[in-house]
């Protein structure tokens, strides 16, 4: 299976990792991601104006671009994933931004939300099967107690995103068993980590990184896991005190399918 592939300016710069070992497992497991030819910057915030039409332009061009390719459209960084798939409802259900964009992008026919938008994990768990990748695994990650820290942007708001339950999700912890390891349910896995104040209101960001720490510590977890690149920055830096080690799941999964050292190599 192939994939249209959707990296982002973030997995370009500062997270390499996360779009070096997702990559590279995708080869292990029998997929392969074909990266967008000249994508651009999905913005990193979904524009909330409902008037607000050029910001959506640089997804839909990529939808736009899977579409023609008749491939399903993957993304690794929860920001770029959760843009992506909002602009591309908006695309299928609003009837005033479909005309507004489609005039202007003047496309050789409609774009009217029909590519697929995934995220890596979903293809994990929907396409391979985790069941899949525990046989894949060479390296069981046995007696690690491992937290999911989800954020905000991979699961709200969840009529849009769909990707798992909003309050209780699994996902993340079922991949964490899959690798041999033991997930760590914690009750601040779901909540804002507060990367899009942590310039504005230090102080307020700080504390809630605090929380986040203190909430997956208290039930056990000796580390953490996302899919974020500014969650990864804001636990890593941002908390008052010293935290819980944080690594991207590409990283993880690289490391029990065997291929990490020769991914960094």
């Amino acid at each position: 299976m192939t994939y249209s592939y959707f990296p982002g300016c973030t997995l370009k710069n500062k997270a390499k990792d996360l779009d070096h070992y997702a990559r590279e497992c995708a080869k292990v497991l029998g997929f392969e991601l074909e990266e967008i030819e000249n994508w651009q910057c999905c913005g990193a915030v979904y524009p909330q104006a409902s008037d607000e039409i050029a910001t959506k332009l640089s997804s839909v061009r990529a939808l736009a671009d899977a579409k023609e390719k008749g491939q399903d459209l993957i993304t690794v960084c929860s920001a770029c994933h959760h843009v992506i798939k909002r602009v591309n409802d908006d695309m299928a259900n609003v009837e005033d931004i479909q005309t507004k964009v489609n005039n202007y992008m003047a496309l050789s026919e409609p774009y009217l939300g029909e590519t697929k938008v995934l995220h890596y994990l979903e293809v994990l768990r929907d396409v391979v099967g985790f069941d899949k990748i525990k046989e894949k695994v060479v390296n069981p990650l046995k007696g690690r107690k491992i937290g999911a820290y989800y954020g905000c942007m991979l699961l709200r708001p969840s009529t849009t995103m769909q990707f798992d339950d909003p309050e209780n999700p699994t996902i993340i912890e079922d991949f964490i068993k899959a690798l041999g390891a033991t997930p760590v349910v914690y009750p601040m896995r779901n909540e804002c980590c507060g990367g899009y104040i942590s310039l504005k209101e230090k102080k307020m960001a700080s504390n809630m990184v605090d929380q986040i720490m203190a909430s997956a510590s208290y039930k056990g977890a000796e580390e953490l896991i996302t899919a974020c690149p500014l969650c990864m920055y804001n636990l890593r830096n941002n908390g008052t005190k010293e935290g819980l080690p944080v690594t991207y799941f590409t990283e993880l999964l690289a490391e029990a399918l065997g291929i990490k050292e020769e991914v960094q190599a």
